[in-house]
Order: structure tokens, then sequence, then C-alpha cells
């Protein structure tokens, strides 16, 4: 294979300007070589003549060379840089920079998710339809001054989000500074349905309230005024006054014991609890109560401790709510079984179930996701009449919530319902306390 040995295959990886200022530099190099052989000028000289004839040479490469380089930076927006790019990316909540026209320069992926119609290069406007959202923008670019706005999304689901519009000072190609609008958006959803809920607590708690202190008000007018020397009525009335005086107690006292467990929800209890002698101890308890609405409790508990990381007041009410419950409202069937079972060594996730069934009316299916809400109930009369305060499963609810345990319903109509109680078994099962 021939192998092209012109000067111009020797330099031709090289840039062209350099190329040429090597070619000229060569060809004056051989020329001066022949002027100082034939002895037309010294060879002092002549060096001093290349060095002149390289400078001309080089140093316009490598100013163009400079030039270009400038002209290259300054063709880069600032804006547009990866570093900005890079800090729209990184910020947690859904984030949009846009220049003055309103038109889409960077977006994170939380953007992207929230509004899919964005597009970089063209106009936010044209992709967030709200009418708080357009006004609020219009404003700030108009005026260049910071805007918050709220609204509602209604898909897929109903969200509450507050838009905030901050004008940011950046740099322009020609030196100078422009405004460019940073919009962000901040989830209000959670905050609301915390709200709400906040709301309905104080007005369900007041209305619970209310009822049996007006009924004690009530009978102490009657007892005060017409009913004074009528001893028949006076007996009566003060048993209903006992009963309305016990049923607010009791509430009063699932409200406390509802806010401590909120409290101290994040702690975990650490103290080694065998849990069987609690149980048993709850189902002596209510045997009163079980004897009263003539239903049988059959207790199935290993003889053997079974422990588990607890508190044990807090496991009292709980075991108390929940077999009080399937007696009150399972009478009917007249019969109650408490029984433990463990999960076998080599499930993943080993657990120790408590579990209360009763063989009353059951649960239709459409109650039971609500079952835990405090003071929800599936049928409000029967439940006042039993004496329940309606915050007996939420107590149960955050009482396993705060054991890292968790609560199963089972219900068929006609058919009683299951509660059933899961703790997480721990790794060493000896009691320090029963």
């Amino acid at each position: 294979m021939a192998i092209d040995d012109s000067p111009s295959s020797i330099f031709s990886p090289w840039p062209d300007r350099l190329r040429h200022a090597a070619l000229i530099l060569l060809a004056a190099a051989l020329a001066l070589s022949v002027v100082v052989a034939l002895g037309e000028l010294s060879l002092v000289r002549a060096c001093a003549v290349f060095a002149c004839i390289a400078a001309a040479a080089l140093v316009p490469w490598r100013l163009h060379d400079a030039t270009a380089s400038r002209e290259d930076v300054r063709g880069v927006n600032p804006v547009e840089a990866n570093a900005v790019s890079a800090v729209v990316a990184g910020m947690p909540d859904p984030a949009v920079l846009l220049d003055r026209a309103g038109r889409v320069i960077h977006l994170n992926a939380a953007a992207a998710e929230l509004a899919p119609a964005l597009r970089k290069n063209e106009l936010a406007q044209f992709a967030l339809r709200s009418p708080e959202i357009i006004t609020a923008l219009r404003e700030a670019i108009a005026t260049a001054e910071p805007r918050r706005a709220t609204y509602t999304d209604h898909v897929p689901v109903d969200r509450w989000m507050e838009l905030v519009i901050t004008p940011v000072p950046v740099p322009t190609q020609f030196g100078g500074t422009d405004k460019c609008m940073l919009m962000t958006f901040h989830d209000l959803t959670p905050l609301r349905r915390v709200e709400e809920m906040r709301a309905d607590f104080v007005a369900n708690a007041s209305h619970e309230l209310r009822t049996p202190l007006a009924a004690l008000s009530g009978f102490i007018d009657t007892l005060q005024g017409p009913a004074r020397e009528d001893a028949r009525a006076r007996e009566r009335f003060l048993g209903i006054m006992h009963t309305q005086a016990t049923r607010m107690a009791r509430l009063i006292d699932d409200l406390l014991s509802l806010s401590r467990v909120e409290l101290s929800a994040h702690v975990r209890p650490e103290a080694s609890i065998d849990i069987v002698p609690i149980i048993r101890q709850v189902v002596d308890g209510l045997e009163a109560l079980a004897a009263e609405r003539q239903v049988e409790i059959d207790v199935d508990l290993p003889e053997t401790p079974v422990a588990i990381a607890g508190d044990r007041e807090e496991l009292l009410r709980l075991f108390e709510n929940l077999i009080e419950n399937a007696l009150k409202y399972g009478a009917s069937g007249g019969r109650v079984i408490v029984s433990l079972s463990q999960a076998a060594s080599g499930d993943p996730s080993p657990e120790i179930r408590v579990m209360v069934r009763d063989f009353g009316p059951g649960i239709a299916p459409e109650h039971l996701p609500r079952l835990t809400e405090r003071f929800y109930r599936v049928d409000v009369g029967d439940s006042r009449n039993q004496g329940g305060t309606g915050l007996g499963l939420s107590l149960v609810k955050h009482i396993l919530n705060r054991h890292r345990g968790r609560l199963l319903i089972e219900s068929v109509p006609k058919n009683g319902a299951t509660f059933t109680a899961c703790f997480p078994r721990p790794k060493t099962l000896v009691p320090t306390q029963s």
C-alpha cells in the first residue's frame, strides 16, 4: 500500500490555520537554509528572519482561536446553562422557569407530572388553564413582582394547590440582567384534610358531649321543679342521669386516651409484655356484661407465655374495646370467641394475632373501610343505646399503630364479624412483666 509523504498529508490532522502556518514555516526554513549555504546570509541573521516569519504565521492563528472561544461562550444563553437546569430539576416541588414572555425554559419531573402539557420553549399559559394561575402569571410578568395563588385541581382527584411565582434576576448574553419567572407548586391537600378532620372532630366531640349534658340539665331542672316531691320520678330520673353522666365520663376518658396515644405514636413501646394474662384479665372483667347480655365467651389461649413489645395499659384498653364491642353488638349470636395464634417461624413477617369473633348480625361491606374513623357508627341510635362513644375502634387502631401492628376486620352480614389485632413478633419472647 502506497504511503502519502506529502507535507499536506503529514499536517492533515491539524486545524486548517495551524496547518497553513506549518507549511509556511517549512518553506521559509528551506529557503533560508539555501541562502545560508550559498553564503548570502549569516546563520544568526537567518535565525532572526525565521523567528519573525514564525511569529507572523502563528500569532494570527492564536488570536483567531481566542476570538472563536469568546464567540462560543457568548452564544450560550446563561439561563439555558446546565447549572440552572440542574437547580430546577433538583427542587422537590414542581418547578418551572419561564422567560419574561412566559415561555418555558426549564421544568423538573414533578412539574411535568403535574402538568403533562408543559413543553420547553412553549407558552405556559397554554398548558396551565386554571384562571387563577393565568391571572397570577400575567400580573407577575407585567409587574416583575412575586405573586401567590391558590386553586383546586379536580383531575384525577381533588387537590388543593398553591402557586408561588418569584421573579429571578439572571444575566443576559450581552452583559445586562433580565428577570425570569420561577413558578413553584405546593400541594396543600394534606393540610386541608387535617384541617377538615380537626373541624369534624371538634364538631362531633361537642355534639357527643352536648347530648348527655342537655339530658342532665333537663332532669336536674325537673327534679328541682315539678318532681321535687315525687319519689318515684326522682328514682327514675336519677338512674337516667347516672347513665348519661357515665356516658359523658367515658367519652372524655376515650378522648384523653386517644390524645395520649397520638402524642406518643412515634415512640414504640419497648417493654416485653405477656399478653395472655392481659386477655384473661379483660375477659374476667367483662363476665358481668356477658351474663347481662346472655353471651358465652369462649377463650382459646395458649398455656405458655406469648410476649410482645408493648404498653400494658394500652393493651388492656385495646382488648377491652374489642371484646366489649363483640358482647354489645354481637349479643344476638349468643357466643363470642377470643383466640390467639402465632405465625410460623418461617413466615417472612411473623405476627401474633388475637382474634375476637362474634356471631351477631354482621356489618355491611360499605361500612368496613370507615369503622376506625372517629365517631363513625353503623347505627347511631343503637350505638348510643349500647353506651358507645364512637371512639373505641379508632382508639384500637391508634394503639396498634403505636405497637407497629395492624387491625383486620372481616364480616359477612347475618354471619357475625371478626376483628383481629396483629402484632409484630419480637426477636425475644421472654416477658419482663405481666
